[in-house]
């Protein structure tokens, strides 16, 4: 077995989901759950398929996205690996009528960071073993950062 670390590329400002889900349905279910849930979205959604034609599944509403996520996807290759790239809208906004796909097994990551998929291969195929997501922790806050935090989110509207 190897492993593999597999950069995600998307745009500045845009947002990605990765996750993993077990059946060929998934792709529509998850369109049918980003439109669902936040008007104006864009976005682009790949699901790379774990048998019969093992093709990647593409759908969105954004020709960018999709094309994007779906070279994401095939670079991943893991069978029942799903990417959406997300824009005009958060991960917030959306992830909760994700994980309520019935089909929807585990969410690996939901950010605007920078995000490498940790990829392990045999000689049958592909699995994430898990996600890089974004950068790792100079220290703990302190109390000044903590009140930045809090002023952060109420500023943004996350809280009151």
């Amino acid at each position: 077995m190897e492993l593999k670390s597999v950069r995600v590329s998307f745009p500045e400002g845009a947002n990605v989901i990765i996750g993993q889900t077990h059946f060929i349905k998934s792709v529509e279910d998850l369109y049918e759950a980003i439109v669902g849930a936040v008007p104006g979205v864009k976005f682009g959604i790949a699901f790379c398929e774990a048998s019969g034609p093992c093709l990647v599944r593409v759908e969105g509403n954004d020709d960018k996205l999709r094309k994007l996520a779906a070279e994401n996807a095939l670079r991943i290759g893991a069978g029942h690996t799903f990417i959406v790239i997300l824009e005009n809208a958060y991960p917030i906004n959306v992830l909760n009528r994700i994980k309520e796909i019935e089909e929807v097994c585990t969410i690996f990551c939901a950010t605007a960071n920078p995000v490498d998929v940790i990829v392990a291969e045999n000689e049958r195929g592909r699995g994430v073993m898990g996600v890089i997501d974004g950068e790792k922790p100079t220290g703990v806050e302190t109390a000044n950062d903590a009140e930045d935090r809090r002023t952060f989110l109420r500023k943004i509207g996350y809280k009151r």
